[in-house]
């Protein structure tokens, strides 16, 4: 079974350019994705200023993203962040939530996703205060379909040693108060998980009451560690058997635009050949088709140098590296020599750029 696949943008770091985001979810499309959520940390009016209404320019550009996406059967949604919300959530803040989803659905949205991660959590009654946020989305939202995003999204406890201690029974909590209509947004065993099995998919939709909808966080290289890395190998820990116990599988991807497009190619491969599946013979199909057969043959050459050293380890290489990438016009191997110079490398978690 291939469960439905997507694309949220939910990184920190540079957000995709306008018009490289459109090329790239048409050729996502043609992968056989059929949905994408923006929601990149750098747009702080989807974050920590979600109650400012986006520039006149920004709106008229999430517009046309979202007529883009429905000409291209793909759906589109917004992921909308209201920073720590769930502190305060009287008065005047329902009204600024009001407002802010009557504007989202001027934009033209299919989906809404509510998103509570990477935000301080350590409330005991955190779970009915989410709920109660996302079911007032629900209500009012043109949108036919909400995803949520807890805060504690993961199994991982780093996230209570950065955002505070979960609360006790939280999950379960949240899936028992959640309309059973709700989606939820799930990582895994850990933040960027290794391997996802049937038993911790089985165990995550008993305390939930549905299905996860996997939010997978790779190939994505953000933050000041694996922003020195390129993620372009295919998947692997996702075996095709769990595409039962799952609602949906989503990716979030790269800073780079275009070499994201190789490791997602590799996922809707990794479903549709089950057990015959292999994850470097499924790369070199996606590169030579994304990328032509040349420049497949150099990222399969450097993989080494570009997915496990990475940019500090490589001294001089660095510049052969780049004059290699240089000479070759492609906008994939443009993205490798903009990583080479170090412009997509971060040195904290920003979340405006």
């Amino acid at each position: 079974m291939v469960p439905e696949l997507g694309v949220i943008e939910g990184y920190f770091g540079r957000p995709w350019g306008h018009e490289e985001r459109k090329r790239v979810l048409t050729q996502m499309r043609e992968l056989g994705y059929s949905w994408f959520h923006h929601a990149p940390k750098a747009d702080s009016f989807l974050r920590r200023r979600w109650r400012e209404p986006h520039p006149p320019a920004a709106f008229a550009e999430l517009a046309d993203l979202s007529a883009h996406c429905r000409s291209l059967g793909l759906r589109f949604g917004i992921g909308l962040s209201p920073y720590e919300l769930y502190r305060d959530y009287t008065g005047a803040a329902k009204a600024d939530f009001a407002a802010k989803l009557r504007a989202l659905d001027e934009i033209g949205i299919d989906d809404l996703a509510i998103l509570f991660d990477d935000t301080r959590g350590d409330l005991p009654d955190l779970a009915a205060r989410e709920a109660e946020i996302v079911h007032a989305a629900l209500a009012s939202t043109r949108a036919s379909r909400v995803v949520m995003c807890p805060t504690y999204y993961s199994d991982d406890r780093m996230l209570d040693v950065v955002f505070g201690e979960r609360p006790s029974g939280y999950l379960d909590e949240l899936g028992r108060r959640l309309d059973p209509r709700v989606g939820v947004y799930w990582t895994g065993e850990e933040i960027c998980t290794r391997e996802f099995g049937v038993g911790h998919l089985t165990r995550v939709a008993e305390s939930l009451r549905r299905k996860p909808t996997l939010w997978d966080n790779y190939p994505v290289n953000d933050g000041p560690q694996m922003s020195r890395f390129l993620h372009l190998r295919g998947f692997t820990g996702r075996p095709s058997v769990i595409g039962p116990h799952v609602a949906a599988h989503v990716i979030n991807p790269a800073l780079q635009p275009h070499l994201s497009l190789i490791p997602a190619a590799t996922l809707a491969a990794s479903y549709l050949q089950g057990p015959a599946y292999a994850y470097m013979n499924a790369f070199r199909e996606a590169a030579r088709t994304l990328a032509g057969a040349d420049l497949a043959a150099m990222l399969e050459e450097d993989l080494h140098a570009l997915q496990d050293r990475g940019i500090d380890r490589l001294g001089d290489e660095r510049l052969r590296l780049r004059e290699r990438y240089l000479a070759v016009n492609h906008p994939m191997s443009g993205e490798v020599v903009r990583w080479l110079d170090r412009a997509d490398t971060v040195d904290a978690w920003v979340e405006e750029v």
